[in-house]
């Protein structure tokens, strides 16, 4: 078994996915190693929204980045089935973003701006969707689709695999050491050996931080969500108000998210933060009042000190990386991250405004 790599990806969620991806796509010699399963953690437990304009208010100097991640979807749906056959499920429809009030409205006028948002009147948003009758309207937010998470993350691990790239589960990493110019990571399966590293393990990338002499620190944002039979009507469009959301899965299961709790390190969803989704998702769909419970769960979202995260080199150079601290936003960022790590190894030009917000050593946030 080769154990000897150009570039070894710490971490197998979808950003470590979209890592290889890229890097496979362009014939470089890349191994994912991650402790569990692909796609087993914090991807599995997202509700996929592909949010570019929905979050708008957090990324508006950095919309460029996330509206091209989201654009790069259009082209990994198709490259993702013709090489691998497996279907990211895509779904079209985009969300409405529910407004109660005129001072809502207001707030939302910079997204209004954009040529793919539409306003719709509260009577045609409820003749097209059961939502809650006191709206006033809402924003369409047509380009904001979503995926099922462990899909794209499954086709783009397949797809990297028949690329070239090697995938190794159950392979817990404990240290990273540099050694004659090249890494040697050790893990409990051996010893394996890079050129180039990538941490990108999420919540769970701190520990390399501190073995790699960085003061960074990536806090979970407990999410506990909820799946419901919808035996009805599909919902067409995703319901969002106040971080929170109703999506159609392409099977009849409505998803219902997320709680928001921070510094919480235990992955077990609480009653009471699944009540608390439940009154949420019946103020903006009340008939979901009668739709019976398939699952619960509860994942962490990976949250730096300012929101962004962390993409791009150690301070220190070394051929040593770092894509981490997505927050709620690691599956609308997959892409863009990907092909940014990809062209920083590769040597591509990159935007300079990108890597100057997700620098891995900024202090403060930077004004741009």
């Amino acid at each position: 078994m080769n154990r000897k790599f150009e570039v070894v990806v710490i971490g197998g969620g979808i950003i470590g996915c979209s890592i290889a991806y890229y890097l496979a796509k362009e014939k470089i010699d890349v191994a994912v190693l991650d402790s569990q399963k692909v796609g087993g953690k914090s991807t599995s437990a997202a509700a996929g929204m592909l949010g570019a304009h929905s979050e708008y208010k957090e990324f508006e100097h950095l919309y460029p980045f996330v509206r091209s991640s989201q654009l790069l979807y259009k082209e990994l749906v198709h490259e993702i089935k013709d090489k691998s056959g497996i279907d990211i499920e895509l779904k079209e429809g985009g969300i409405l973003k529910l407004v109660y009030s005129e001072e809502e409205k207001r707030a939302l006028q910079p997204i209004l701006a954009h040529s793919t948002v539409e306003w719709m009147t509260a009577s045609d948003v409820i003749e097209k969707v059961p939502v809650n009758a006191s709206i006033i309207g809402a924003a369409y937010l047509k380009e904001d689709v979503h995926v099922t998470p462990t899909s794209a993350c499954n086709g783009l691990s397949k797809t990297a695999q028949l690329n070239g790239a090697s995938i190794f589960e159950y392979t817990e990493v404990a240290e990273i050491k540099k050694q004659d110019g090249h890494y040697v990571i050790h893990t409990a399966k051996g010893e394996f050996e890079a050129c180039y590293v990538v941490v990108a393990s999420g919540v769970w990338s701190n520990r390399f931080f501190q073995q790699l002499g960085l003061t960074n620190q990536i806090i979970p944002v407990k999410g506990e969500c909820l799946a419901v039979i919808n035996e009805g009507k599909p919902l067409d469009h995703t319901l969002f108000y106040n971080q929170n959301y109703i999506v159609q899965r392409n099977n009849n299961k409505l998803v219902i998210g997320a709680t928001q709790k921070w510094n919480d390190w235990d992955e077990r969803p609480t009653i009471g933060g699944i009540e608390e989704i439940i009154q949420k998702a019946k103020e903006m769909m009340p008939s979901i009042t009668e739709m019976k419970i398939d699952s619960y769960w509860a994942g962490f979202r990976p949250m730096t000190f300012d929101g962004y995260p962390f993409i791009g080199a150690h301070p220190h150079g070394d051929n040593l990386f770092f894509a981490a601290g997505h927050q709620r936003n690691g599956i609308l960022m997959a892409p863009a991250t990907g092909k940014m790590i990809k062209d920083m190894i590769v040597g591509n030009q990159v935007d300079k405004t990108w890597v100057q917000a997700f620098q891995v050593d900024r202090r403060n946030k930077i004004s741009l």
